[in-house]
């Protein structure tokens, strides 16, 4: 008798979009919630946007931060604070919010309960005595993040005391004097703010360890997200300018973004720095390999976004307004994918990356997703258009080793696409190949989901909007669009949990059902591993 194959279920559910009593969801009880409400639906995989900090400038796009490595600090539950002391109970009441996501608001509420834990942190030495424990732990964290965290620090530190993008910073901050750096760091309140940064860091990564320790008991795979590009204003290019197309005042020499196509006459202009791949290669792609590193630990398994761009990309000049006079330019290629099998691949070989391979693919790019076994995604929505029999999101043509989504965080919801993006055409090929007569919107996403299920993809992920049959109200975001993106939350977690028992009864019909585990393991919400 053939083994079982490991086939799974995913949802994909972002932490700001739990339910949450400050502005935002974050790593507390409603996160804990929702893995025990995917475990008991059979689900195995939990799949999340990029956590790093968010600001308002991108209208808190997950995928335009500060940094690369650090956490955001508005997922950090302050109730857990409370459990540890650093806080008392009664001062979170007046940070309290309801309703749709609100970063702005979030974020000054989580800053200011954190400034008062680390106020009591080291208040009257308590450090030493009260916290001597959390302290050890504190700085445990500090030596093993040093790489990231002080160039975080000192970066964020230095963008309040300066106002600007650093490219615009008094001379010596801008090309980091270390003489002026040093002695600044040893300003007292300068040294406060960098020690608040660092504390804030070591609450988050704790919090999400604690996350991720009940999720590996509930045998759920949490599934990171990583852009492949690092945004401009931030202590990635700031802290290893030598690694970025830049001019000799810091500014990019050019940019990343696509090129014109059937969407955009103009192309994408990203405004990304672009990587100068030559002097990474010489050191072995280190930065990248600490990039990786850090994301699986924050994640068992890491989407990696535009893949392609490791084999090529679009570089524009700096000076362009616009996508269209950049040029096509080699990455690294299969160089830099045999130094991360060197470093990441398990036993078997395997990776624990997801490209993000859709729109038009070079046949380098399709080689060396073969050559590593790289999983690809195949978005549900992209497969009802013209030539349907053929087109590679269509589940009849799917592979083993891939991911099949409902939709991602660009796309629209089911019911939403069904009514305001499907073209008439579309919606008349997903009638005939779901065999609906008449359906309605909630019709079609149950189809589209029961589609995903039963592909012979291992892992099937479905977006929790489209599990509630929600509209186009409920969309993540809207590619190319500024206003109105990231911010929906659920209320509740009440009604997705009777909803996961439609999920729960497809998971044993597709094979795609883990088995509970009988004694579930609490998190420790009152001490940091």
């Amino acid at each position: 008798m053939s083994e079982r194959r490991n086939r799974k279920t995913g949802v994909l559910m972002h932490i700001s979009s739990l339910p949450g009593r400050y502005g935002t969801g974050d790593l507390g009880e409603s996160a804990a919630s929702f893995a025990r409400i995917l475990a008991e639906a059979g689900v195995s995989a939990w799949q999340m946007l990029p956590l790093v900090p968010t600001n308002g400038a991108f209208s808190h796009s997950p995928y335009s931060s500060e940094s690369a490595f650090a956490g955001n600090i508005m997922y950090i539950c302050p109730e857990k604070l409370v459990r540890l002391g650093l806080i008392g109970a009664s001062e979170l009441e007046r940070f309290t919010a309801s309703g749709k996501t609100d970063f702005d608001r979030a974020l000054r509420s989580k800053r200011e309960v954190l400034k008062i834990c680390h106020k009591n942190f080291r208040h009257d030495e308590a450090y030493k005595t009260k916290f001597r424990e959390l302290s050890d732990k504190f700085w445990d964290f500090c030596a093993a993040e040093a790489y990231w965290l002080e160039d975080y620090a000192l970066f964020s530190t230095l963008k309040e005391l300066e106002g600007t993008a650093w490219n615009e910073w008094r001379p010596e901050y801008r090309t980091r004097d270390w003489s002026a750096l040093g002695a600044l760091k040893q300003d007292g309140e300068i040294s406060q703010a960098l020690d608040e940064r660092r504390f804030e860091q070591f609450l988050f990564f704790s919090q999400l360890e604690e996350l991720r320790g009940l999720c590996r008991a509930l045998d759920i795979t949490l599934i990171g997200d990583l852009p492949i590009y690092v945004a401009y204003d931030s202590a990635d290019v700031w802290g290893r300018q030598d690694l970025f197309e830049l001019d000799a005042e810091g500014n990019p020499a050019s940019v990343a973004g696509v090129p014109p196509d059937y969407f955009s006459r103009t192309g994408q202009r990203w405004g990304n720095p672009i990587y100068k791949w030559d002097r990474m290669r010489n050191d072995g792609y280190q930065w990248w390999m600490r990039r990786f590193g850090h994301a699986l630990k924050q994640a068992d398994i890491v989407r990696i976004d535009h893949f392609r761009g490791f084999f090529q990309y679009w570089d524009i000049p700096a000076s362009e307004p616009t996508a269209e006079n950049g040029c096509w330019k080699p990455g690294p290629g299969d160089d830099m994918l045999n130094a991360m099998r060197r470093r990441y691949s398990d036993g078997e070989g395997r990776l624990p990356f997801i490209a993000e391979d859709l729109g038009i693919l070079t046949d380098d790019v399709i080689k060396a997703m073969e050559d590593f076994g790289l999983p690809g995604m195949k978005v549900l929505q992209f497969a009802f258009g013209e030539g349907m029999p053929d087109n590679p999101y269509i589940p009849h043509n799917h592979r083993r080793n891939c991911v099949v989504y409902t939709g991602t965080h660009d796309n629209n919801t089911v019911v939403g696409w069904w009514t305001k993006d499907a073209a008439d055409a579309e919606r008349e090929n997903f009638k005939k190949y779901m065999n609906l007569s008449k359906p309605d919107p909630e019709a079609a996403a149950d189809a589209m989901i029961r589609s995903a299920l039963s592909s012979t993809a291992d892992l099937a992920v479905i977006t929790t909007q489209d599990i509630l049959r929600l509209g186009a109200e409920a969309r993540m975001n809207t590619p190319s669009t500024t206003t109105g993106n990231w911010t929906w939350r659920l209320d509740d977690l009440s009604t997705l949990k009777d909803e996961m028992k439609r999920i729960a009864s497809l998971n044993e019909l597709f094979g795609r059902s883990h088995p509970k585990k009988k004694d579930e393991i609490e998190p420790e919400c009152d001490s940091i591993n």
